[in-house]
């Protein structure tokens, strides 16, 4: 019992930090079923749906910010939501999906621990091929491992000077809705295993992903936060990647 209290604390802090810069969470959400040792075929649907609502609840917060650029989301999202059903539709063997599920959440760590809070001076203009090779690769990885794609899309973007924290943070989250509805209607197509509690992890997300949405369009310092939810990941991490459990 204490330790599925301890579960939806650590969930709730997921949902609230990740949809604060514009995430669904799934790469956290995957990282604490990992360290609970939920199996991956409950896992990836689990992860999808929870971010169904909290990158929806993210999206509207900063859309409402006037955040939001269509003419950047849209190339990623012609190829990836494609791509995210096809990767939805494969299924990967237990020991390979952890090990790249623990090479994935390498970059929510480095995201939260050193991509925090840049500041793009100067913003460039994006590259339609470009963007649509980004879009069709982060879709298929969206779809094969249960993850939405913006924790790998938002450091792009920053990287490449497309898009300012906030506009990242609104993309990213309308990115990682469109990408999940699609790898999860691929999951459909051959079963879906749901664990028995998902209607109270659906709720602690949500409220989760709504207080990080409202307090992420706002100015607020979650250091402490970021820090502990890459210690998660880092552990979760290392578990997936040298441990057979």
């Amino acid at each position: 019992m204490e330790s599925l209290i301890f579960f939806y604390i650590l969930l709730f802090l997921v949902a609230f930090l990740y949809s604060s810069v514009g995430h669904g969470g799934a790469s956290g959400y995957l990282a604490l079923m990992a360290l609970f040792s939920i199996t991956p075929d409950v896992m990836k649907p689990t992860a999808l749906l929870l971010n169904l609502f909290v990158s929806l609840t993210s999206f509207i917060q900063f859309y409402r910010g006037k955040h939001f650029n269509w003419k950047i989301f849209l190339p990623f999202a012609i190829t990836s939501v494609p791509m995210a059903f096809v990767g939805g539709l494969i299924s990967v063997d237990d020991y390979v999906y952890k090990k790249i599920l623990g090479l994935l959440l390498i970059i929510p760590i480095v995201r939260f621990l050193f991509f925090g809070n840049v500041k793009v001076e100067e913003i460039k203009k994006s590259n339609f091929i470009f963007s649509l090779i980004i879009g069709a690769a982060i879709g298929f990885l969206s779809g094969l491992i249960g993850i939405g794609g913006g924790i790998i899309l938002s450091p792009i973007l920053l990287l490449l000077k497309w898009a300012d924290m906030k506009k990242t943070a609104a993309i990213s989250a309308i990115f990682i809705f469109v990408n999940s509805l699609s790898g999860l209607a691929g999951q459909l197509q051959k079963g879906i295993n749901f664990n028995a509690d998902m209607y109270a992890y659906v709720a602690v997300a949500f409220v989760g992903g709504l207080c990080g949405a409202y307090f992420g369009s706002l100015k607020l310092n979650q250091n402490f936060l970021k820090y502990l939810l890459a210690i998660v990941l880092i552990i979760a991490s290392y578990k997936l990647l040298f441990t057979s459990a």
